[in-house]
């Protein structure tokens, strides 16, 4: 899976990237073959201001279907990324269930 990261108003380091990269590989390996990659926007919104400001936009990209965007806000780019991520995993199992149940409804 393909993972492109862009960072607004911060410093990617090499620890913040690898953790990116080891969350959504490991949230979505259930579903390598309904994605085609996940874009990545990590933004801090006040600058050096502080305050719960650390936003992590996903955009998972999917074999034939619509898009999946999630935004999530926290006080901690890696925080934010793990609520993200998780998200991400639900929706993408419940967007996938929904298509299977409509189908096999079809079938009967």
């Amino acid at each position: 899976m393909r993972i492109a990261i862009q960072v607004r108003n911060a410093d990617l380091t090499e620890e913040l990237r690898e953790h990116v990269e080891y969350r959504l590989a490991f949230a979505l390996s259930q579903f390598p073959e309904h994605i085609r990659g996940v874009a990545v926007v990590l933004s801090d919104i006040n600058g050096p201001k502080g305050g719960i400001d650390k936003r992590c936009s996903l955009r998972v990209r999917l074999n034939g279907r619509s898009d999946i965007v999630i935004e999530e806000t926290e006080a901690d780019f890696h925080v934010a990324v793990n609520r993200a991520a998780d998200r991400a995993k639900r929706t993408l199992g419940r967007r996938l269930r929904r298509v299977r149940d409509t189908f096999s409804e079809r079938a009967s």
